[in-house]
């Protein structure tokens, strides 16, 4: 019986180890669990390869009581050297079309990370410091029963194609 529960314990372990660390990760909680349009926090961090290719990926926690099963969102991207922010508006899923909540869920509280393409507006092809900034675009305002927003890049290896 031991035995078992220390392979099951070190296999979790393991599979645990093998998911990507993420190169830069953070959220933000959301005051009062509604995500007014005028909250928007904004994520500062450092590309120091431009070799390699960055996912970023969009994380939300909400509760079982949020009224919809998707979020609007404006990304807003500042690149090293600009002064320009490009922006763009993304439609996040957060049900399947059944109401079944996607992610992770325990108890009441849902949380998602959710693959983002802002390819339109940025490929994190610079070296220096990005700020991203996120605003809740839906009509209902403010937007209730969301925890945390926030994002997550992952760093894609440059991979030698010979």
């Amino acid at each position: 019986m031991r035995h078992s529960l220390f392979i099951v314990c070190l296999s979790a372990f393991l599979f645990a180890g093998c998911l990507p660390a993420p190169y830069f990760q953070k959220d933000a909680a959301i005051p009062q669990n509604a995500w007014n349009s005028s909250f928007r926090p904004v994520f500062t961090f450092d590309i120091t390869d431009s070799l390699s290719g960055y996912q970023p990926y969009f994380i939300i926690r909400h509760t079982q009581a949020y009224p919809y099963s998707n979020l609007w969102v404006w990304v807003y991207v500042k690149e090293p050297g600009d002064t320009a922010v490009k922006k763009t508006r993304v439609n996040i899923v957060l049900a399947e079309a059944s109401g079944k909540w996607l992610g992770r869920g325990m108890g009441e509280l849902y949380e998602q990370r959710l693959p983002v393409d802002l390819s339109e507006i940025t490929g994190f092809r610079k070296t220096g410091t990005y700020q991203v900034s996120l605003e809740q675009n839906m009509r209902l305002n403010p937007l209730p029963e969301i925890l945390n927003a926030g994002i997550r890049i992952e760093k894609i290896p440059f991979r030698d194609k010979q």
